[in-house]
């Protein structure tokens, strides 16, 4: 028998926020323990990446080519996939929500002012994304209009141009798959400048951007290429590959080929752990924004799920994604808080008699794909 939960406008949403808020009382503040804890997983990422490459030149080196190549190919390529999302989710993430800000005697570069800043955009976070756009998009715009029509990620009202189609089911689900395994650069590099743009042109109270500019030609399809597409590009699948030029073109030819399969590997993880967060059919869209703290901390657990979680290293291949509800509550925690917050957030949600969704990441992938071909919907809250 399916247990029944509190209805929205029923929960007490002033003794919710009481509860919530005394988890941070709880727990306390970041230490340096916590810092480390960062740096751990920070080296697991490093190490993944590093193994990746060294398996790498080991094919080049030794000239491997058929079996050989291809199963040597396929381990490097998934490690430096990990490692890439490992830098986004495990790094990246908690940093520029400003988790470690609190540490005393933080070093500056693990700041969320010091951090992927102006040159070290390249040896702290490169990839498709503009670590200013990001930050805004998603610390922001997401986090503070989470499940509502402002919610740039809001997955069902982002793909109604597929949903209002005409196009087969079955056609639908491979369009998905095939967006799965590029989504960072086909959706989020051109979405967080849209988003960074827009805000700018509010600021100036300017026409608002409502689609995405690709061509080069245009203002912001230069700035897509130039800040965003080209940087990345061109270090990944140029100038690594040409870099093993002394080992013959053949070993160019191979590096290339694993850094486009990491590079694919990543976004298939990328999207597992993140799209499954807040899109199914048993998470919630809101009318209109939240009026009070209450009402925003219900909507992160309403409008969220987490994961199977356990150990560090669990975590780590989730990137700590797994932890969703608690970090829409306390967005700028360190990772290792979120173990922590878990059990006392079970406990709050269970007293108000709320859902507190938890389930497989590979079950969650399903539903979500449902959402995204139109097969189910978001539920809907009326809130006004």
């Amino acid at each position: 028998m399916q247990q029944s939960y509190t209805p929205y406008h029923d929960i007490d949403k002033e003794q919710l926020q009481r509860d919530i808020e005394t988890i941070k009382a709880t727990i306390g503040d970041p230490t340096w323990e916590d810092y480390q804890h960062l740096l751990k997983l920070e080296r697991w990422g490093r190490m993944c990446t590093a193994s990746g490459f060294i398996l790498t030149v080991v094919i080049a080196y030794f000239g491997l080519s058929g079996l050989a190549f291809w199963v040597t190919a396929l381990v490097a390529a998934l490690l430096l996939g990990i490692g890439n999302v490992s830098r986004w989710a495990n790094v990246t993430h908690p940093i520029l929500h400003g988790a470690y800000d609190k540490v005393p005697g933080i070093p500056y570069h693990y700041t969320k002012a010091g951090y992927a800043r102006g040159w070290r955009r390249y040896w702290h976070w490169l990839d498709w994304i503009k670590p200013e756009a990001w930050e805004y998009e998603h610390n922001i715009m997401h986090h503070y209009h989470l499940g509502e029509h402002e919610d740039p990620d809001n997955v069902e009202k982002n793909l109604q141009w597929l949903i209002q189609s005409n196009t087969p089911m079955w056609l639908r689900y491979i369009i998905i798959y095939a967006f799965a395994g590029t989504w960072k650069f086909t959706y989020y590099a051109p979405n967080t400048l849209l988003i960074l743009e827009n805000k700018e042109r509010r600021k100036r109270k300017e026409p608002e951007v409502r689609s995405y500019e690709y061509n080069p030609f245009t203002k912001n399809g230069f700035e897509l290429w130039k800040s965003y597409m080209l940087p990345y590009a061109f270090i990944k699948f140029i100038l690594i590959p040409l870099l093993f030029l002394p080992f013959g073109w053949s070993a160019v030819t191979g590096t290339l080929i694993i850094f486009l399969l990491a590079e694919f590997f990543a976004n298939l993880h990328s999207f597992l752990v993140i799209v499954p967060n807040h899109s199914a059919e048993d998470i919630y869209m809101f009318s209109e924004p939240h009026q009070s703290q209450g009402e925003f901390y219900l909507r992160q657990i309403m409008g969220s799920v987490n994961y199977h979680t356990g150990s560090d290293f669990i975590d780590f291949l989730h990137g700590f994604l797994n932890y969703q509800i608690e970090h829409h509550l306390f967005p700028n925690m360190p990772q290792s808080f979120y173990q922590r917050m878990q059990p006392i957030t079970k406990e709050i949600c269970q007293k108000h008699n709320l859902q507190y969704r938890q389930e497989s990441v590979f079950k969650r992938i399903v539903m979500s794909i449902d959402l995204m071909v139109g097969k189910t919907k978001l539920l809907r809250i009326e809130t006004i």
